[in-house]
């Protein structure tokens, strides 16, 4: 069966997934940007509550061409994670086009058994059939894709490409857009696993907007939509 990892970014999101109870849970902050690194405070609720915890170590936003200094918070914040007891990191970077091999090996020079997800930095690379290669080469776990649409249910031949090259050698996860309505259709690509965030919008009382985004007034944020993330486990189950 498709696994499902349902991606979570707050105390709200952790307590909807104990109950929901996903395969795995990628845990973030700031997930409609792309996702950012966690505090070590969220990480470590998240391994409380008895999940499988695989923690985004993304430093900041923009692309994934990484400066040396970059490379070393990534590497400063896998082994943060790991030691406070996730079960692996979602990691990735770009090089001239190309998978970084170097932030990978970096992060599996620490990370032991912890499995390693390659995140949708994927889905930038000029040629995913040889990222992919370059991949599953290095050893990591999964990658995670698009299969390089906005929406992975816009990708379904892509996608069962990647799954029959990947040919078991590494773990295809299909994510963006995934919700019930077509998690079925993206789990037939025959992609090892679904991941989605399952979100939706808290409207707050308060009217001070913070920081440039126009969105921050009016106290909105975003959390996990239990309802929304039960579809999408019924729908891979069902």
């Amino acid at each position: 069966m498709t696994a499902f990892e349902l991606a979570v970014q707050d105390a709200a999101g952790i307590a909807v997934a104990g109950r929901v109870r996903p395969d795995r849970v990628e845990l973030a902050s700031a997930l409609s940007t792309g996702g950012l690194t966690p505090s070590i405070g969220l990480i470590r609720a998240a391994v409380d509550a008895g999940l499988e915890v695989h923690v985004l170590v993304r430093p900041r936003l923009g692309g994934f061409e990484y400066s040396a200094t970059d490379r070393a918070l990534i590497v400063a914040d896998a082994r943060a994670a790991l030691d406070a007891g996730a079960a692996g990191v979602v990691v990735g970077g770009t090089r001239d086009g190309r998978v970084d091999i170097d932030v990978v090996r970096a992060v599996q020079d620490i990370a032991g058994d912890a499995e390693i997800t390659f995140h949708r930095a994927f889905d930038t690379v000029a040629d995913r059939p040889s990222a992919l290669s370059t991949l599953a080469g290095l050893g990591v776990t999964r990658v995670l894709t698009s299969g390089g649409a906005t929406s992975a249910a816009d990708a379904l031949d892509d996608l069962r490409a990647l799954h029959r090259l990947a040919a078991g050698a590494v773990q295809i996860m299909a994510g963006a857009g995934v919700d019930a309505s077509n998690a079925r259709a993206v789990a037939a690509t025959g992609v090892d696993a679904l991941h989605a965030s399952a979100r939706r919008t808290v409207i707050g009382t308060d009217i001070l907007a913070l920081g440039s985004d126009p969105d921050s007034s009016g106290g909105r944020h975003e959390t996990t939509d239990e309802t929304a993330a039960i579809a999408i486990r019924d729908a891979l189950s069902g």
